[in-house]
């Protein structure tokens, strides 16, 4: 394909008035090369066409003698002052109506960002009410559970020992005692219990990342509680050497291991934590067994507070 030849001299007039060459080449090609009126009379018949500023093509290229300069007349050099301001008026409005268009476009687009932003917010408050009631929820059941165990030890016990178990009655109503003996330690229970579990929390949260660790942290933990609970009289299992590697490794190199033993009673004594046998509080070490089972099979246990803090 080729551009083909057209008559230089016009031409010239027509870019020197102004006119594009694609567009004044596609004139006088078109308009056949014979004068300058018929090249601009043929741009005002067809200045809307979508290719007017396109070079045309042919297939084979023809010779076109150059004349001379065909005299610009005044009509001549209105027409095409009227075509060059025809043109810069509709670049104009084009320009605006496209402008136009991406300012909706941007203020779409602003009213999207902020409804996602709202429904991001929305569906996060809504994930923390969730996670804080399934919390609650697994709490309850588990406080429930070890007040059971609590009362079935105690009947046990009892029976054990050939005391009377009251009746019936005392079965039927051993509800109503679980009921009665929370709220006698109510405030006492909760005010230690969330000390313990915030303890917990503050542990979880300065070893993130180190989940085995800390696990592993919270069950040395349960075995020194339990062992004390089942043997409050030997002090043996009451006393724990500081410089105790292993105790170093899995509690005492942690920030909160030994807090938590403090909370449950002990008490430094030179190169020992010690837990004086007249201070053993039943109460407090199951409720110390009692958070730190929350803490390894609660899987929301301390996702709340982590994600407030």
């Amino acid at each position: 394909m080729f551009v083909p030849t057209v008559n230089q001299n016009l031409l010239e007039d027509l870019e020197v008035m102004g006119f594009p060459k694609a567009r004044a080449t596609r004139a006088l090609h078109y308009s056949g090369n014979t004068s300058l009126e018929d090249a601009i009379n043929w741009i005002v018949d067809h200045e809307n066409d979508i290719d007017i500023d396109e070079m045309p093509l042919v297939d084979v290229d023809i010779e076109v003698e150059s004349t001379e300069s065909f005299p610009i007349s005044e009509e001549i050099r209105i027409k095409a002052q009227s075509l060059r301001e025809q043109e810069r008026k509709r670049k104009e409005q084009e320009e605006k109506r496209l402008e136009r268009e991406r300012e909706k476009e941007r203020i779409q687009a602003g009213k999207r960002l902020l409804e996602a932003k709202r429904i991001a917010e929305e569906n996060e408050r809504k994930r923390d009410l969730s996670l804080r009631k399934a919390e609650k929820e697994e709490e309850k059941r588990a406080r429930e559970r070890v007040l059971q165990k609590l009362e079935q030890d105690k009947l046990n016990r009892r029976f054990k020992q050939g005391l009377p178990l009251e009746g019936q009655a005392t079965v039927r109503s051993s509800a109503t005692k679980i009921q009665q003996e929370k709220k006698l330690n109510l405030v006492y229970t909760t005010t230690k219990s969330e000390q313990l579990r915030e303890c917990l929390r503050n542990l979880k949260r300065n070893h993130q990342g180190e989940d085995a660790r800390v696990r592993r942290a919270f069950q040395t933990l349960l075995v020194y509680i339990g062992t004390v609970a089942k043997n409050p009289k030997e002090e043996k299992y009451r006393k724990i050497r500081l410089q105790n590697p292993l105790f170093l490794d899995r509690v005492g190199s942690l920030n909160g291991g030994v807090e938590f033993l403090e909370l449950c009673g002990f008490e430094r004594t030179g190169d020992f934590l010690l837990l004086p046998q007249e201070k053993i509080d039943m109460a407090l070490l199951n409720s110390a067994g009692f958070v730190l089972n929350s803490a390894m099979t609660n899987p929301f246990f301390g996702v709340l507070s982590k994600a407030h803090n």
